[in-house]
């Protein structure tokens, strides 16, 4: 009996081993920091613009004269090789650089970055495999949920804003054949400068994994009754977050708009209704307590900006918010629509239409090919706040 005892242990532990696998470095959390993988960590900045082993921080001094080489060549002319010699690029306007360029299999795990300028101003792109068009198109600010061009604490799961203007975003993003990120800078007068770091792995990709895009969209103002946050989008996949930027042109509390989810062939009613922005939000009664708006920033959801009149130059009030589905992600099978009211308060009671100024972004996983983009604002209707 022993004996048996013995063997079905064996057989279970056996099991166990074999239904695990070889692990792929994928789906990082706590739980799984201790298990070994065959995954190769590499890192793409300045200093090592393909990532290649070995081949970080070999810029010199004397470079200075190839365009990108060795951008901090003055403060390293009396050190050499190995210092610190080109931690930044710079992209003059109207010039697009390709920050990555990466063979998969593999997958994005962490990005680091603090761009200067106009935060409008530069576009970053992200493509997939052998895309032409791109599968995230949105102004970096906004990318990162600063789209007012001004810097505002944040701390969540999937985008960290840390002192003084540096931007982190922990999106998964797998890849099976190629990843190409760009920066475009569209100012038509000022050069950018900028630091950044890609962190990735090159490892399996799992046959059910979906590709990452970002999307991003501006109203100014809005003069319609709902706002699309995203529209078609075809294909299955998950919606895992949005960002919005809303600047408020009346008086009065502004969000009593219900976010709607259309999806897998709903027409004129959605199946997805929420009861309200801040509610959407995860806040509650206008994110107010004792007659101020009270800024939060949680792993999923957050009210992190409010920019509030000064009396000179500001003008109405502006809010920046985000809603992250990562534990409760939206599926669907065949295409998706999201919209959300402008609406606030009028006197007696009665619901304000609101002509707002709002910009958004909205992050999806999908499979591809995906539809077409809309056209990008130019800087000149981006400028306008």
């Amino acid at each position: 009996m022993k004996k048996l005892s013995f063997l079905l242990l064996i057989c279970c532990m056996a099991f166990e081993v074999f239904a695990q696998g070889s692990f792929n470095g994928l789906d990082m959390n706590m739980g799984n920091l201790y298990r070994l993988s065959d995954a190769e960590t590499r890192s793409i900045s300045p200093e090592n613009f393909t990532g290649e082993m070995g081949k970080g921080g070999m810029a010199k001094p004397s470079d200075s004269d190839q365009r990108n080489v060795a951008n901090a060549h003055h403060a390293a002319r009396d050190l050499g090789q190995g210092w610190k010699v080109n931690p930044f690029i710079i992209i003059k306007p109207g010039e697009t650089f390709t920050l990555a360029e990466i063979d998969g299999p593999g997958a994005i795990q962490h990005i680091w970055m603090t761009p200067t300028g106009n935060w409008k101003f530069s576009i970053i792109r992200m493509y997939w495999d052998d895309e032409t068009e791109p599968s995230v198109e949105v102004p970096v600010g906004d990318f990162f949920a600063m789209g007012w061009n001004e810097y505002a604490p944040l701390s969540s799961q999937a985008i960290c804003v840390n002192p003084g203007s540096a931007f982190n975003c922990y999106w998964q993003m797998p890849f099976r054949k190629k990843c190409r990120i760009t920066m475009e800078n569209i100012n038509d007068q000022d050069e950018m400068r900028l630091y950044y770091q890609i962190d990735y792995t090159l490892t399996d990709v799992p046959d059910d994994a979906a590709y990452f895009h970002a999307q991003f969209r501006r109203t100014n103002p809005n003069m319609t009754s709902d706002y699309i946050i995203v529209d078609n989008i075809k294909g299955q996949g998950q919606f895992v977050g949005v960002y919005m930027a809303w600047g408020v042109n009346n008086n009065g509390w502004w969000g009593e708009g219900e976010i709607k989810f259309f999806m897998d062939g709903d027409k004129e009613f959605p199946t997805i209704c929420g009861t309200g922005t801040e509610d959407y939000f995860c806040g509650s009664y206008n994110f107010d307590r004792g007659g101020q708006y009270k800024e939060f920033t949680t792993p999923y959801a957050g009210l992190h900006q409010v920019i509030r009149p000064d009396g000179t130059y500001k003008s109405q009030q502006r809010f920046g918010l985000y809603r992250w589905h990562i534990l409760d992600p939206v599926r669907f099978k065949k295409d998706l629509r999201i919209t959300i009211q402008d609406l606030g308060w009028r006197h007696g009671g009665r619901y304000l239409p609101q002509k707002s100024d709002i910009s958004s972004v909205a992050f999806w996983y999908q499979t591809e090919p995906h539809a077409k983009f809309p056209k990008l604002p130019s800087w000149q209707e981006l400028e306008v706040n």
